[in-house]
């Protein structure tokens, strides 16, 4: 039993998933991910979406527990625009699980990226537990320098996804999985109990830990 215990936490299964990085190695993470998809513009996404974008949500290595249990989730990080529409908030934490992730290989990790397209799919996904598929249209995004050859379906949904895994990037469906509040990382950030809508959506100052992260979303999406 004890053998079968310790391949299970080797492979990121249970809470040491979670106590594997700090919040602030995983904003980190997620602004690395996040540079690394728009510097190459004709495979990544495009930018005309990304401007669109009310919130961008990064999961920066989502795991899969493979054969064991087929479990997939991760820790990562919801932006939306500020209240003028120029430069992002500070971050609230997420935390992702469950569903069926597209297409993450084995036991590899996956980078997932989300455009949320509208103001109505990010009162919801700030509201509470949020099913993706289920409480606002999901659709894997196009790819590409910009969007004008999609189809409409495409563009009508409130979020767009992508991943990234083993250097293949694509559009990612999403389906049944759930998106929460990271309660641990956010006192973590912010020394105190706050709601992500209270984070996002109020005048909470982005910490220190979160500058790399909010720069580049800056860098690749400001409205100027």
């Amino acid at each position: 039993m004890k053998k079968y215990l310790a391949l299970f936490l080797s492979l990121g299964l249970g809470a040491p998933l979670f106590a594997q990085k700090t919040a602030a190695e995983r904003l980190d993470a997620a602004a690395q991910v996040l540079q690394e998809i728009m510097q190459t513009p004709d495979k990544g996404i495009p930018q005309d979406l990304f401007e669109k974008a009310e919130c961008v949500i990064v999961i920066p290595n989502l795991k899969k527990g493979g054969f064991i249990v087929g479990a997939k989730y991760g820790r990562g990080f919801i932006s939306c625009r500020k209240h003028s529409g120029v430069g992002w908030s500070a971050p609230g934490a997420l935390k992702a699980e469950g569903g069926s992730f597209g297409f993450l290989i084995g036991g590899a990790e996956t980078d997932v990226v989300m455009l949320v397209m509208n103001q109505g799919g990010a009162a919801k996904l700030l509201s509470s537990q949020f099913t993706l598929g289920g409480d606002a249209g999901v659709a894997a995004g196009p790819v590409g320098r910009d969007s004008s050859a999609q189809t409409d379906a495409k563009m009508s949904a409130q979020i767009l996804s992508y991943s990234r895994s083993r250097g293949v990037f694509g559009g990612l469906s999403l389906t049944g999985g759930t998106l929460r509040q990271d309660d641990e990382a956010d006192q973590e950030l912010y020394g105190s109990a706050k709601t992500n809508k209270e984070i996002v959506l109020g005048s909470t100052k982005v910490p220190a830990a979160a500058k790399s992260f909010i720069a580049a979303l800056n860098r690749y999406s400001s409205r100027k």
